[in-house]
């Protein structure tokens, strides 16, 4: 009889541990991500500044985790059709998104958006800081410096026109604030993305641009367009030969692009954090810390609710900017 209570006992412990087993099967799995190739949705086209740090990201990304992942360039609409995409990605760790300050902006400038940027994604790093610069193709615009420039601008109104990412990005609001505090008129042409803006900056089908350091830095060191400003109210250092908004008579100029990561709403907690704490260990490798130098940028860094408290002000902060600007969809 003890035998037998013996033997029911061991029974019932081995069911119970089979029950705890079958029950975090799904936890085991997903803690065990990435098993498979991971989809990163960058929602401008190849060449801007997005990808200039999606790219060497991805990179990286294989380096930690053994997987690759794969960039999925998805442009037009100011960003928001590749944000519309990732949005309706499956929630598994499987679809990421790498959204920048002008999925912030897009709120205000998009009435009709079919996601929302806080509730249908879950914030889960922010990847880095760049100050806007305003670059000139050298042929088009002959000034060697910011005071040259403003006075051509004031002689010729109207005459030059601007480059963007597309309407309602940073791009575009910076043109606009530009305007709005030097009392100049610029042509607006939106593009569907900072890439193909600059090679016809670089072409010299537009005349200037109001860039992420991001994407134009190489080719301002290259000598294919000419750096006259940074914004803000330091100089930076991958730049130091270029003055800041500051120095040239616009103390309240500053405009940064950022770029973050996010997930599909529902993607579980235990795979959250295993993408947060890789991307943290991508974020202080040397290589990455060397390539974000280079483009003028500072990494994020924030914790995961820090995120979303930013993103969170800027979506405000920015319907603030667009109502004082009276910027609109061209």
């Amino acid at each position: 009889m003890k035998e037998h209570r013996m033997q029911r006992r061991t029974l019932l412990a081995s069911a119970a541990s089979a029950g705890l087993a079958m029950a975090s099967g799904g936890s085991w799995a997903q803690a065990a991500w990435p098993i498979k190739p991971v989809s990163l949705v960058v929602p401008f086209p190849a060449g801007g500044g997005t990808d200039a740090f999606a790219r060497p990201l991805a990179a990286q990304f294989a380096k930690v985790t053994g997987k690759t992942l794969v960039i999925d360039n998805r442009g037009g609409a100011g960003g928001t059709v590749g944000a519309s995409y990732a949005a309706k990605g499956a929630p598994d760790g499987y679809t990421l998104f790498m959204g920048a300050v002008h999925h912030a902006i897009a709120p205000s400038m998009y009435p009709r958006l079919d996601y929302d940027i806080e509730k249908d994604f879950i914030p889960l790093a922010l990847l880095a800081n760049v100050p806007q610069v305003l670059v000139v193709n050298p042929k088009a615009v002959q000034a060697s410096n910011f005071k040259q420039f403003l006075e051509h601008l004031k002689r010729n109104p109207a005459r030059l026109n601007y480059g963007s990412a597309g309407a309602g990005t940073s791009h575009h609001l910076a043109g606009e604030l530009f305007k709005q505090q030097t009392g100049t008129f610029i042509t607006h042409i939106p593009y569907r993305g900072a890439g193909p803006a600059l090679q016809d900056l670089i072409a010299g089908n537009v005349d200037m641009m109001f860039d992420g350091l991001g994407s134009s830095a190489t080719h301002i060191k290259s000598g294919r367009i000419k750096a006259l400003m940074v914004s803000g109210s330091q100089r930076n250092p991958a730049f130091p030969d270029v003055p800041c908004a500051a120095e040239v008579g616009l103390p309240d100029y500053t405009v940064t692009t950022w770029y973050g990561l996010w997930a599909p709403k529902g993607t579980p907690a235990d795979v959250q954090a295993r993408i947060i704490e890789d991307i943290r260990r991508i974020g202080t490798a040397d290589e990455i810390k060397a390539i974000w130098a280079s483009n003028g940028a500072d990494y994020g860094g924030m914790a995961q609710a820090q995120f979303a408290k930013f993103v969170s002000a800027e979506v405000r902060r920015w319907a603030q900017v667009v109502k004082a600007a009276g910027a609109r969809l061209d």
